[in-house]
């Protein structure tokens, strides 16, 4: 199942991805989280749903994370989105697709919008955590970490339990990369699912992703009991469950 590829994107740095090519179909992207790959639960069902539907599959590790090239520390949202928007001109090139991010993926996906527009015929967030370097870590920091991060460059911050070295660089490009504050008019299905018991993004950030769309068909569900990855088996279903949904509106 777990046939990994390799796209180069320099003389020295690739990106590995795992994908199911079909010429003519439509695509499922999911973009992972923070510090994620794409050896997880959510990847490897998402590829099972698709090559079960014969539909084209795509999901990629940036910059940085997973067996990609990089140092995670000197990776960024801007180069994240560029890698995404890469490896979908290399893989998908025309076809149409439906985009899912999972957690900063959903921040990524919303940054794809303004190159694939016409082809993102779907989207579906995961815990949706679209601005969370400046909303849920620097804003939230006290004195002391902010001096440290200033000072130093970086900080490890521990956050449920993961924990997440986070630079300075990091830090200011995600100032750049406002998505919250936009608005796109795709007439599609949304829909953003999270994890009512989720301590690490709040439900209202999902929320707030919907706010962006103007005209689209949008829907929250919130996961009773779920966390932040919603990786359980209950929960995989009814991510698989509700992306059939806005597959079957569009194929």
């Amino acid at each position: 199942m777990k046939k990994f590829k390799y796209q180069k994107i320099s003389k020295t740095k690739k990106l590995r991805y795992i994908d199911n090519y079909y010429k003519k179909n439509l695509y499922i992207v999911f973009l992972p989280g923070f510090m994620s790959d794409v050896e997880g639960q959510k990847p490897q069902s998402l590829k099972r749903y698709a090559i079960k539907k014969k539909l084209g599959f795509l999901a990629l590790e940036y910059f940085g994370h997973g067996k990609s090239s990089g140092e995670f520390t000197k990776g960024n949202i801007s180069i994240w989105s560029k890698n995404t928007k890469l490896l979908i001109k290399k893989i998908i090139r025309k076809n149409d697709f439906i985009i899912i991010g999972s957690s900063m993926g959903a921040w990524i996906a919303l940054n794809q919008f303004k190159y694939f527009k016409k082809q993102i015929k779907g989207f579906l967030g995961i815990g949706s955590a679209p601005e969370f370097l400046t909303r849920l870590m620097w804003n939230k920091f006290p004195k002391k970490i902010k001096e440290e991060v200033i000072k130093k460059g970086i900080t490890n911050i521990e956050s449920g339990q993961y924990k997440y070295p986070i630079t300075y660089q990091l830090i200011k490009d995600g100032r750049k990369n406002r998505v919250l504050s936009k608005k796109i008019n795709s007439r599609i299905k949304i829909s953003m699912i999270h994890g009512q018991k989720d301590e690490v993004v709040p439900v209202s950030f999902s929320r707030k992703v919907l706010a962006i769309f103007t005209k689209a068909k949008k829907k929250l569900m919130i996961i009773k009991n779920g966390d932040h990855s919603l990786s359980d088996k209950k929960s995989l279903n009814k991510i698989i469950k509700e992306l059939n949904r806005i597959v079957i509106d569009i194929v």
